[in-house]
C-alpha cells in the first residue's frame, strides 16, 4: 500500500479499509468485496470513490483494491493490517448534549447525618448547610 503521509497513510490506505471490511471478514468476504467493489469502480460509481478511516476519508481506486485483495491474501501481510485495522472507521455519533451545557449549578449537598462516621465531612469540604 502507498505510504504518503506516515502513520496516517499506512491507517488511510489499510487493505481493510479500502475494501470496507473488518479484521474478522474471511477470505472468501475480501474476494467478493474486492470484486464487487472493483465493478463498481469500473462502472464509475459514486458510492465506491470513497472510504471511510478513523482519519478521515480515503480515495479508492481499482488499483488499491487489488493492492488490498493481493495484501489480505498473504497471512503474515494480513496480520499487520489486522492489528491497525481494529479502529472504527466511522466517527463517533455527534451528541447534541456535548455542545453547549451551559453553566451547570452546583450539586445540591446532603442533609448531614448524624449517624455518618464523620458527620462535619461536608462542612470541612466547604458545603454549608442551608
Amino acid at each position: 500500500m502507498m505510504d504518503t503521509d506516515g502513520a496516517l497513510g499506512r491507517i488511510r490506505d489499510n487493505p481493510f479499509y479500502v475494501l470496507g471490511l473488518r479484521p474478522t471478514a474471511s477470505r472468501a468476504e475480501i474476494e467478493r468485496e474486492g470484486q464487487k467493489l472493483l465493478g463498481m469502480l469500473e462502472l464509475k460509481l459514486a458510492s465506491a470513490a470513497t472510504y471511510p478511516t478513523p482519519v478521515g476519508p480515503g480515495a479508492r481506486t481499482a488499483d488499491k483494491v487489488r493492492q488490498a485483495m493481493a495484501a489480505l491474501r498473504d497471512p503474515e501481510r494480513r496480520l499487520a493490517h489486522e492489528v491497525w485495522a481494529r479502529l472504527d472507521p466511522r466517527p463517533p455519533p455527534k451528541d447534541d448534549l456535548d455542545d453547549d451545557l451551559g453553566e451547570l449549578p452546583p450539586p445540591e449537598p446532603p442533609g448531614e447525618d448524624p449517624r455518618a462516621p464523620w458527620p462535619e465531612a461536608l462542612s470541612a469540604l466547604g458545603w454549608r448547610a442551608r
